[in-house]
């Protein structure tokens, strides 16, 4: 991705993945602070994310003629499928976990999608890009606080790690059949995922928890408006006035906020060897995006 912008597009467009990238690593304290279930919470994220892109894209004419683009409707229901499982499962591993432990395990998607890329696509994976996948996996498994897994985790803990990564996974496949569609509409590939999450966890809903007058519904608003709706406006704003090394880069704030967020409201603090994680996935991520190579090519002979 090597858009030309100019350079106050490209200055605006910074400013407005960083705004996206702060709002995001707000996700999982939402989720804490709504008291819902994950299937519940979920469900409510995609109903106000709805209304929000509903609003934002009828406002702009982004859904002109979507009815008759079947290809891009059905590739986009079952990525959808793919996508709510996995908010889902990453709700769910968030409540049984922490939020920051849950936030660096789910930050091997990345890596699902090259390696699913080169089994069922057939795309070409560089050497180097599989030892930088390597480390990255070693840092999930540190991230994961190994010492306590194998010591002192409770059931529930193992749960929550394993549903984190499953949403890693589940991620990973939503992007991947996502990735040529949504370059194309991607509000509207946005708005038909959503619209999936409403029909499919709209009978398994705890909506006894949640039809009363209360703080929750100001945090379910928020997964909505905010992260499915705001967010998703900057990111996909941003993207083509920017390059990848940018964008790589900027991702990271993310995983940042959340655990600041988990230390400063929750008290929760990383061990040694999750802070070891961390630093394993950053170098393994980056070293994918930046195209880093293990050693120098050798010079073409004359």
């Amino acid at each position: 991705m090597t858009p030309v912008a100019t350079p106050a597009e490209s200055r605006t467009a910074l400013i407005q993945l960083l705004v996206a990238e702060l709002l995001i690593g707000s996700v999982g304290v939402f989720v804490h602070e709504s008291g819902q279930n994950a299937i519940t919470a979920v469900l409510f994220r995609c109903v106000f994310g709805c209304l929000f892109l509903l609003a934002w894209g009828c406002a702009r004419g982004l859904f002109r003629g979507l009815l008759g683009e079947r290809a891009l409707i059905r590739s986009a229901i079952v990525s959808g499928v793919l996508l709510v499982l996995n908010w889902v499962a990453l709700f769910a591993g968030m409540a049984r976990s922490s939020i920051g432990v849950a936030t660096m395990v789910y930050h091997f998607f990345p890596f699902v999608v090259m390696g699913m890329a080169a089994m069922f696509y057939g795309e070409r994976t560089r050497a180097a890009d599989l030892g930088w996948t390597a480390i990255a996996f070693v840092g999930v498994l540190c991230s994961a606080d190994p010492f306590k897994l194998w010591n002192s985790a409770g059931s529930g803990y193992l749960i929550g790690v394993g549903m984190t990564f499953v949403a890693a996974i589940l991620c990973g496949a939503s992007l991947l059949l996502s990735r040529r569609i949504s370059r194309e509409r991607p509000f509207a590939v946005v708005l038909i995922q959503c619209l999936v999450g409403v029909v499919m966890l709209a009978p398994f809903a705890d909506y006894a928890a949640v039809w009363t007058p209360g703080s929750h519904w100001f945090w379910l608003a928020g997964l909505g408006l905010i992260h499915s709706g705001v967010c998703y406006v900057l990111f996909y704003s941003s993207y083509p006035r920017l390059q990848v090394a940018t964008i790589a880069v900027l991702a990271f704030i993310y995983p940042v906020i959340a655990l600041l967020l988990d230390y400063l409201l929750y008290g929760r603090t990383l061990a040694p060897v999750q802070s070891l994680g961390v630093a394993l996935i950053v170098l393994g991520t980056l070293g994918v995006n930046l195209k880093w190579q293990w050693r120098r090519p050798l010079p073409a002979r004359a």
